[in-house]
């Protein structure tokens, strides 16, 4: 292994840690705050493994959570964002490994503009299942890990937050 596969390895340790903190949080303004720190460590690992399109959409990314946090259910600015995802896509794509990185972009950001709490939550898992698959097949050991663990955090948050749905269901009525 490369030096500089060996610190895309590290790098990807540290997005590990930045998701599982974020998908432990029942607060979403928190989860998009660890995610835009996480991504900007993802698209790091993804360019010293050479994969462009995953390191670009992962800095794509940081723009989307923060527009969506901004326009939560506006169509157009979430169809621009895809568009910009496509362009980007296509601008960068070397393989057809890079259709993972581009499903995991259309997964997040439907997500993020469209939905929240457990919705959200399930959308995003969907994401992070597309991008372990990217890492399989790049060969990021660290990658697949982080998204393996965002997978089972996230699906443990719902898991919480399905319990307090029931016992605090007006709490959850405008969510």
């Amino acid at each position: 292994m490369s030096y500089t596969e060996m610190a895309g390895q590290a790098v990807s340790l540290v997005a590990l840690g930045l998701c599982i903190i974020g998908f432990a949080s029942k607060q979403d303004d928190r989860l998009m705050v660890l995610l835009i720190s996480a991504n900007v460590a993802f698209a790091v690992q993804f360019a010293l493994f050479g994969s462009w399109t995953a390191a670009t959409l992962s800095l794509l990314v940081i723009g989307r959570i923060l527009l969506a946090r901004r326009y939560l259910g506006n169509w157009k600015i979430m169809l621009a964002v895809l568009a910009v995802n496509l362009i980007a896509g296509a601008l960068t794509w070397r393989s057809p490994v890079d259709f993972f990185a581009i499903a995991a972009a259309i997964f997040g950001t439907v997500g993020m503009f469209m939905l929240r709490g457990i919705p959200m939550r399930l959308m995003l898992a969907a994401a992070a299942l597309v991008w372990m698959l990217n890492n399989i097949l790049i060969g990021s050991v660290g990658g697949t890990l982080a998204e393996a663990m965002v997978m089972v955090t996230n699906f443990i948050t719902i898991y919480r937050l399905t319990k307090m749905k029931g016992r605090y269901p007006q709490a959850f009525e405008k969510i």
